[in-house]
């Protein structure tokens, strides 16, 4: 089912959290966190909005990175109940893919709840002091890639971000599966 989150909530500050990656270390926000701004992700593996746009996401985390901007994404969805967004199958998505960033599993879905996560993909575009500055959309494809000339929402934002501290006013939410909860 397709969710939508909430706008951006100006200054809140990102929690901190230690999570597995698909390349075998612990990361930590801190440790993760770029001297421009900091991109959390909320993706997953088998989530149409997230494969749909995969490349692109890719290409904006690389050139983001260029600009002093730390990226990470985070796979919290139950994987008992979607094997395919299980940690082993996290790993062969990176390798395949060539992730230039970490991967991180969310296993108890902690760092999805103390983020307020709502779908995938999600981003949390946050400045150097680690504020939210984005919380909006890649751009404007859905669970279908658009053209290829779509305005890039996410990386517009981040460059603001990086250059400014602060994000642009007007934002539009990103759009996609809801996270996949575990049963409580």
């Amino acid at each position: 089912m397709a969710a939508t989150p909430p706008v951006c909530d100006f200054g809140w500050k990102a929690p901190d959290f230690t999570l597995p990656g698909t390349d075998g270390r612990s990361h930590s926000l801190s440790g993760l966190a770029g001297e421009a701004g900091t991109l959390v992700m909320f993706i997953c593996n088998h989530c149409p909005y997230v494969l749909a746009v995969l490349d692109r996401i890719l290409r904006d985390a690389r050139d983001l990175q260029e600009l002093g901007v730390g990226v990470v994404a985070i796979c919290s969805n139950d994987a008992v109940a979607y094997p395919s967004d299980s940690f082993e199958n996290m790993k062969i998505m990176v390798a395949d893919r060539a992730f230039p960033f970490p991967y991180l599993h969310d296993e108890d879905q902690s760092v999805a709840r103390a983020y307020g996560a709502a779908c995938t993909p999600d981003f949390f575009g946050f400045n150097a002091a680690l504020e939210l500055q984005y919380r909006g959309r890649l751009d404007a494809s859905r669970n279908t890639a658009g053209p290829a000339d779509l305005r890039r929402d996410l990386f517009e934002a981040m460059k603001q971000v990086a250059e400014t501290g602060r994000g642009p006013a007007d934002q539009t939410p990103s759009m996609g599966c809801s996270i996949k909860w575990k049963a409580a």
